[in-house]
């Protein structure tokens, strides 16, 4: 905080003939100032700013693509944002109809949106679905997983929220919905909420080697917070071409979704399009309910076109996805805080690389060498090591993927937090400080940081607050 003796120091140093000085002197007067007001107001205590106002500042273009660049995003784009039909294959067991359902906050590419649209969606075209209690009009898209199978090995895995039974043209179709308050009772559902995709190809064209390199920079004020993080692969003792094979499957660290389970973008929407719309492609081809009865599109659904005219309308629908995310441009900071001044985020800023944050949410990596200029050697301001962290009992969810335990998690790219509604894998925050003190519980690695936050006076908070609401 500001100082009488701090400001008395500006004065006598400024020089009436550089005006820089004087908006510095000018600034730090009217932080102080405003530091004094508000500490002689009793019972200030901080509070997240909430969705900041102004432009989306996400959803486009990477600058500097080419015309042919352009062409293959926009046509990803519209795939994004279709809704898929009964003829097309969708189901028999789907979350929702569309990718852009999902990913719609503040833009399309986004995170979960202020209105659940699987809601409405369990009874679209006459479906006969109800809706399950954890989802609801006002919060977050969710998708179920259940964490033990009923012999008590570990599922895992996605139960899909609804199923086509009853709705228009799937006459021959019955199917029962997951039994999902029983498996509630017994405490056997987790939920996580849509990743927001933007600047998906900056992540994806961020080498290994610089994940490594970071995460073994500043070791010693890390082990001194306790902070340990490492990268979701496996030392699996076989080399490939001299090196260690360090994932099962290609040697290299994966880095997408909550727990850093995939790989790339295309393994990512192959994955999602069959999970969470139940519709087959090149990387996934077989259904993942099987009922000959409710089989209503041919399999696969949606593959490569070997006939088509044009270059982009051969590529599948998860090759146009893959590809709207990887040109996707990343979202914009913003100053439109609400209550919030330049002064205070700047502070905000400083606070929150002094109070330890910055060691898993690193504020920027840069990528390498890529096919394509506008994602090659690119600064990336992510705010996150894309690592996974152990993050203790009270956020652990009970299940693995890949090397990732039932208590890790990647930490999560804070750029465009400013106007995220929901916060967590599973959604269960709708606030910045509930959010941060969930970070903090038995074994987790945030402990000592949150203990810095909390530990912070309510206007220190509040200017750390502000400038994550201005990411």
């Amino acid at each position: 905080m500001l100082t009488r003796r701090f400001v008395a120091k500006c004065v006598a140093r400024l020089q009436v003939s550089r005006p820089a000085s004087a908006i510095v002197l000018s600034a730090a007067i009217a932080l102080f100032a405003f530091q004094v007001r508000i500490s002689s107001q009793t019972g200030f205590v901080a509070r997240d700013p909430g969705v900041r106002g102004g432009a989306a500042g996400a959803g486009d273009p990477l600058p500097g693509l080419t015309a042919y660049e352009l062409e293959y995003f926009n046509a990803g784009k519209e795939e994004f944002e279709e809704a898929e039909e009964l003829d097309e294959g969708i189901g028999p067991r789907m979350n929702l109809d569309s990718c852009g359902g999902c990913h719609l906050q503040p833009a399309l590419g986004g995170s979960s949106p202020a209105v659940n649209p699987q809601f409405a969606f369990a009874n679209k075209d006459g479906g006969t679905d109800t809706v399950p209690p954890f989802i609801t009009a006002d919060g977050p898209v969710r998708e179920a997983r259940f964490i033990k199978n009923p012999d008590g090995t570990a599922d895992g895995g996605v139960h899909a929220l609804f199923t086509i039974t009853g709705r228009t043209g799937a006459d021959s179709c019955k199917l029962a919905q997951p039994e999902f308050a029983t498996e509630l009772a017994k405490r056997n559902v987790i939920f996580r909420i849509p990743t927001p995709v933007f600047g998906a190809g900056l992540i994806e064209m961020i080498p290994d080697s610089a994940l490594l390199a970071n995460q073994a920079a500043n070791a010693t004020a890390k082990s001194s917070l306790g902070i340990k993080g490492r990268a979701n692969f496996q030392v699996a003792g076989r080399a490939v071409t001299g090196q260690m094979n360090h994932n099962g499957n290609d040697g290299t660290i994966s880095r997408f979704g909550w727990k850093a389970q995939n790989k790339s973008l295309l393994i990512f929407s192959g994955e999602a399009y069959n999970v969470e719309m139940g519709i087959t492609n090149d990387l996934f081809q077989t259904e993942r309910e099987e009922s000959d009865d409710c089989q209503y599109a041919t399999t696969p659904n949606s593959v490569t076109d070997m006939t088509a005219s044009t270059p982009s309308g051969a590529l599948s629908a998860i090759e146009k996805f893959s590809f709207f995310m990887r040109m996707m441009a990343p979202p914009a900071p913003s100053l439109d805080v609400r209550g919030a001044t330049p002064i205070s985020i700047g502070a905000g800023k400083n606070l929150f690389t002094a109070a330890g944050c910055a060691f898993c949410h690193t504020p920027s990596l840069k990528t390498g060498s890529a096919k394509m200029p506008a994602l090659a050697y690119q600064t990336v301001n992510l705010y996150s090591d894309l690592l996974l962290h152990d993050m203790g009992a009270g956020l652990s969810d009970g299940i693995s993927q890949g090397e990732a335990g039932p208590r890790e998690f990647r930490t999560a790219p804070l750029w465009g937090l400013g106007q995220r509604i929901f916060f967590l894998h599973d959604g269960r925050a709708s606030d910045l400080i509930t959010a941060i003190r969930a970070h903090q519980s038995l074994g987790s690695e945030a402990n000592a940081v949150v203990n810095r936050f909390n530990n912070l006076t309510e206007i220190q908070k509040q200017n750390l607050l502000n400038f994550l609401r201005s990411l």
